[in-house]
Formats: C-alpha cells, sequence, structure tokens
C-alpha cells in the first residue's frame, strides 16, 4: 500500500522532517539528515551563505534530493513575514515556505493574529505555506480555509524537548483537518514522536532533539524509526483502554472445566 505523504502535491516516502540549526557542524547535520531519511529540510534565510565564497554554505550540506524548507524565523509580525518570504524566493527560487512569526523572543510562541493576516496574503502570492502555529483547533481551521499546504501545531514550546503537552488539542486539530499536520516543536524523545504518530499526525519536524543529543548521527536514525513505528502502530489501529483488566484467556471458561472435573470424581 502507498503510504506516502502528499503535502502541494507532492509525495514524500518519509514522514520526518528536520532542522538544521545547533548541530555542531554542517557535516555533522548532513550526516544526520541522510541517516534520517528526511526528505523536507528547514532553514532560515539568515543562515544561508550565498555570496561569501570564503564561508560553508549550508546548501552544500544538504541532499539535493531534499525539498529545502526555508522559514521566517526572527520575523515578528505579518509585514515582515511576507517580506522575508519575497527574500527567500528570490535567493532560493523555491515557493515552498515555513511561516514562523514569533515576535516574544523569551518562549518564542507564534503569533497567531499575525500568522492568519500573513498566511492569507502568501497563499495569494503563490506560495505553498507551512504555518508554524498554536495547538489551537479554530486557528488551524482557519488556516486550512485560506490555503495553507499543512498546519504545524506545535507539541510543547520550541527547543524544550518537553514533549507532547498539547494532546487534547493536538487530538482535535488532527480530527478536523483536510490538510497534513505536523507536529512541530518541543519534541525531545524518539518515543514523543511515536506518540504523535500514534495520535494521527501526518509528519513531525525534529530539530533540536537531534542536534544536541550526543550522537545526532544514531539519534536521527532513533528518530526515523520511532515515526515508522508510531505511523504503523495508527494505522494497524490501536486497542482500546480499559479502567480494568481484562483477561487475555478464558480463565473462567478453564476454572469452570476443572471444578466440573473434580465435581464427578466425588
Amino acid at each position: 500500500m502507498n503510504d506516502n505523504l502528499v503535502i502541494a502535491g507532492r509525495e514524500f516516502s518519509s514522514r520526518l522532517f528536520i532542522g538544521t540549526g545547533k548541530f555542531p557542524s554542517n557535516e555533522v547535520m548532513r550526516q544526520a539528515i541522510v541517516a534520517s531519511g528526511s526528505q523536507m529540510v528547514t532553514t532560515a534565510l539568515k543562515r544561508l551563505n550565498t555570496q561569501d565564497s570564503g564561508s560553508e554554505n549550508i546548501l552544500d550540506f544538504i541532499p539535493k534530493e531534499c525539498v529545502l524548507l526555508p522559514n521566517t524565523s526572527g520575523v515578528r509580525n505579518a509585514e515582515e513575514a511576507v517580506f522575508a518570504a519575497k527574500m527567500n524566493r528570490a535567493a532560493l527560487g523555491t515557493e515552498w515556505l515555513k511561516l514562523e512569526i514569533h515576535p516574544d523572543p523569551k518562549y518564542l510562541l507564534p503569533d497567531t493574529r499575525e500568522t492568519l493576516k500573513a498566511t492569507e496574503e502568501l497563499v495569494k502570492l503563490g506560495f505553498k505555506v507551512l504555518p508554524y502555529v498554536q495547538a489551537d483547533p479554530v486557528a488551524c481551521k482557519q488556516l486550512e480555509e485560506m490555503g495553507a499546504a499543512t498546519v504545524m501545531p506545535l507539541a510543547s514550546p520550541i527547543g524544550t524537548n518537553k514533549g507532547i503537552k498539547n494532546e487534547e488539542m493536538l487530538r482535535i486539530i488532527i480530527e478536523q483537518s483536510n490538510i497534513p499536520v505536523v507536529i512541530d516543536a518541543g519534541i525531545g524523545a524518539p518515543s514523543h514522536a511515536a506518540y504523535a504518530m500514534e495520535l494521527g499526525a501526518d509528519a513531525c519536524l525534529i530539530n533540536t532533539a537531534i542536534a544536541i543529543a550526543g550522537d545526532p548521527v544514531k539519534m536521527a536514525e532513533a528518530f526515523a524509526l520511532s515515526i515508522k513505528a508510531g505511523r504503523m502502530a495508527y494505522l494497524s489501529g490501536l486497542g482500546s483502554v480499559s479502567n480494568m483488566a481484562v483477561a487475555t484467556s478464558p480463565l473462567t471458561a478453564f476454572l469452570d472445566e476443572e471444578q466440573s472435573s473434580v465435581d464427578l470424581q466425588h
């Protein structure tokens, strides 16, 4: 069965997307991307070096088969986001865009109002918009109606590695969405990613948990396996949860038969 993820008409066999920040070196980042099997890689325009020939260009370390997803990290409002998006398109020749608007430098939480405003304008300009957003079912539905290619609700604040702290809201977002739901921010362990996929998420975007691991390459591989396991579990249909013990073998019938045998002997 073809279970490829489709975003804006493009198919992805991997449901693990990777960020490029915080790695100890560009080469370690490259090895981690390869080990993960990821086909979608996000980076900020400010990290790209396309002019200084004396410095490393991060683009040289991103596998050519990956879709490059530039992001607008650092912008504070819709106006700045649209300007950054146009710069990304001019510099990289791509209409793919991860929209990030987080004016608060302490918690880096997305500004819902400005994100909605920017998405509406960017879609009209022809961008494939993947907005990073609060785990807000109403906002996610509005983004879908505006033409966003995905919604990317946070599991917990960026870089915290706290895991899924917005489970009930994420369940609602996943249940009502007609576009892919990519869990972004806060996932800190492969078990978190597996659980997100078990909930029915279409993909996860991981950066910090891989980049700062003792062995980023092995951790990238671990996340790839956990994403596959979680997706397989979701498609297989998880068993129901019970508040009471449920026997896996017919113990009562066995005991009844034994008692009947004893009674007959007497």
